[in-house]
């Protein structure tokens, strides 16, 4: 019932920046928080940033500066923009959808299968 699609990804120039878009069904973004990661090969899965349920993002500290996560709850659509792509940034992306937490964070529970990201030099 519950699908996460991800979009907008592939090749990209150093330097440049790109935007992803996640694309719900069977889920109401409104009624959740939703949040982008993604793994490189080899690597653990690394948070990018959550957004709460009344839209407000929270974006990995080592990532503040160059990135931007916003929703857009009548489409269904999670977004992910980031600048100053660097090699290092490629990796498999993912959009999330889960559970608020009383303390303030986000337990994903539906993923999107993940969009490539290459960033060459």
């Amino acid at each position: 019932q519950v699908q996460l699609v991800e979009s907008g990804g592939g090749e990209v120039q150093a330097g440049g920046s790109l935007r992803l878009s996640c694309v719900a069904s069977g889920v109401t973004y409104s009624h959740h928080c939703m949040g982008w990661f993604r793994q490189a090969p080899g690597k653990e899965r690394e948070r990018i940033g959550t957004i709460d349920r009344i839209g407000t993002p929270t974006i990995a500290n080592s990532m503040k500066d160059r990135v931007t996560i916003s929703r857009d709850s009548a489409e269904n659509t999670l977004y992910l923009s980031m600048a100053s792509l660097k090699p290092e940034d490629t990796a498999v992306y993912f959009c999330a959808a889960g559970q608020q937490l009383s303390s303030g964070g986000c337990y994903m529970n539906y993923w999107g299968q993940g969009i490539q990201v290459n960033v060459s030099s």
